[in-house]
């Protein structure tokens, strides 16, 4: 297996090349000109280029054969500061807010889907937003001016799809609840979803897992004010990924019993327990999956009927799956608190009252042999106790947290027709975030049912209430999981479809785009043998109306 270390594994360089750092086709003026977009007649397409009144630039692409629909696409999470070229993995990274008028995971697969998408007559657009970082406050506002500027200059827009992925996704969301008359549709992908607290719990709960167990100088969490606290961050990222790295070495060394990080001052009896079981304890507490690009919890190497491909499929592949995972989305994870600390003015995650057995639940069992049985993680969460006090709780600052929570947050309420599209297996967006959707989603269809119901009752009509939310998933393959000749994991091949951050083709992106076309244009999202005929072109995607993804731990605090 590569060590995750490097820079050329692909789990790692996806989400630092990919979804933080996204790009678009065009170059745009040095000058912001509020309002006042540059156009350019490109024949096939008319181009054009501004700012909005607040500094974030935008590109519109028109097509010579418009339909009348425009799509507006929201970029995800980026970092808001440089980080040094010493730093692993995104070492020399420069703020950026280049616009992205398609979802891509490269500049050529962007290019690719937004040529399509004009080539079927929809117009595309994307501002690369005034503030990196968490910035949904302030890409909301963004795309309100930008979509008034579009309309002004191209009024043969008759629809508009608001469409994003990861942090666009919750921006997307965002615009449809509080703007619903200017979205005829929404179509939120990889989405990040409810309130950022969420996300930041998981992250929270993960960096003090590691901080606790394998190495206590990372600070996870209440970095300081000014050049100190950035300095804090750069050293977390490094921390994190080197007690990742040593992990990832000593599973390959003795996968049945790796040895625990120099840096772990956990007591010997717990050094007992394989340190591969401590991370996955890490991993199913804050609610990171086992399955990942590469592993897929379920297969091991060699003969299927052997005892060691049993015991490398329910032990060693969910700690490897759990480990890739982490590491993907590790740099995030920092950068995130790091950034609504500094906007909130301190402490925003707390595990004071956090009780982390209650928060595995059934997990405890379903991974007991990863955990190395009952006994060794009965163990651990004895550590993790707050009356032990070699593992200091975190303690938020409630000024700090009720800040946090005034930032923009989701309602659950579907005003237009929404499609999600979302990975069973993402790492850094836990399929989670579309369920609680999905479920403010269900809870309003059974309202309006219950309210037509009442009127039919009273005396009127029943028309029965149409669903205006539809989930669509990337569901992993039963298995996947690929090894050498010698039993070693092979991490060459590219991540499995439902794994990952955003891991989605061209030819899924653009499925949805259709779907969420007909839906602004009809006002009703397309079912039945139409939607799955999309779905199975596109490949890798399926509707499932009885699927239901595990909520994120955030909502079933312990």
């Amino acid at each position: 297996m590569k060590n995750l270390m490097s820079k050329k594994n692909k789990v790692i360089a996806f989400l630092a090349s990919t979804s933080l750092v996204t790009m678009t086709m065009v170059a745009l003026p040095s000058a912001a000109r509020a309002a006042d977009p540059s156009c350019t007649n490109l024949v096939v397409i008319t181009q054009c280029v501004g700012a909005t009144s607040d500094g974030a630039p935008y590109v519109v692409q028109v097509p010579a054969r418009f339909t009348g629909t425009l799509f507006l696409f929201s970029h995800g999470y980026r970092h808001f500061v440089d980080i040094p070229a010493g730093i692993p993995v995104v070492g020399g990274y420069t703020v950026t807010n280049t616009p992205q008028p398609a979802p891509g995971r490269t500049v050529a697969e962007i290019t690719q889907v937004a040529t399509s998408m004009l080539g079927k007559g929809y117009a595309v657009a994307g501002s690369g937003f005034a503030r990196q970082g968490w910035n949904v406050d302030s890409g909301l506002k963004t795309n309100v001016e930008l979509i008034a500027i579009i309309k002004k200059q191209f009024p043969k827009v008759t629809k508009v799809v608001a469409w994003g992925e990861s942090l666009g996704g919750f921006i997307t969301q965002a615009l449809a609840e509080k703007y619903p008359t200017l979205v005829n549709a929404a179509a939120p992908l990889c989405m990040a979803a409810g309130s950022v607290e969420a996300a930041l719990t998981m992250a929270g709960d993960a960096l003090w897992g590691l901080k606790t167990f394998f190495d206590p100088t990372i600070v996870g969490s209440n970095y300081a004010a000014g050049a100190a606290g950035y300095a804090q961050a750069m050293g977390d990222i490094v921390k994190v990924l080197t007690v990742l790295g040593t992990l990832q070495a000593a599973i390959s060394a003795n996968p049945t019993a790796p040895a625990w990080p120099a840096t772990s001052t956990v007591p010997a009896s717990l050094k007992a327990i394989p340190s591969r079981s401590a991370l996955v304890l890490v991993g199913v507490m804050s609610g990171v999956s086992t399955q990942s690009a590469h592993f897929d919890n379920s297969t091991g190497p060699g003969d299927p009927t052997a005892t060691a491909y049993v015991s490398y499929a329910s032990a060693i592949s969910p700690a490897l799956g759990t480990l890739e995972n982490i590491a993907s989305a590790a740099i995030l994870g920092v950068m995130a608190t790091y950034d609504v600390e500094l906007q909130s003015g301190g402490t925003v995650f707390d595990n004071t009252k956090t009780d982390y057995a209650a928060r595995l639940g059934s997990d405890l069992y379903t991974y007991g042999s990863a955990l190395s049985g009952l006994d060794a993680a009965s163990g651990m969460l004895a550590y993790l106790s707050p009356l032990n006090p070699a593992a200091p709780r975190v303690v938020g600052n409630p000024a700090a947290i009720a800040k946090m929570r005034a930032l923009m947050s989701h309602t659950g309420k579907i005003n237009v027709p929404t499609i999600t599209l979302a990975a069973v297996a993402d790492n850094a967006t836990p399929a989670g975030h579309v369920q609680w959707l999905a479920d403010r989603a269900a809870e309003q269809l059974t309202a309006s049912r219950a309210a037509a119901k009442a009127a039919f009752l009273a005396g009127g009509s029943y028309v029965k209430p149409a669903s205006k939310f539809m989930s669509i998933w990337q569901k992993t393959p039963a298995k996947y999981s690929k090894y050498t000749a010698t039993g070693s994991p092979d991490t060459t091949p590219a991540g499995a479809n439902g794994t990952g951050h955003c891991n989605t083709t061209p030819a899924q992106n653009l499925a949805i785009a259709d779907l969420a076309y007909a839906a602004a244009n009809t006002g009703e999202l397309v079912v039945g043998g139409k939607l799955l005929t999309t779905l199975r072109k596109a490949g890798g995607l399926s509707y499932d109306s009885g699927f239901k993804a595990p909520l994120l731990k955030f909502y079933n605090q312990g």
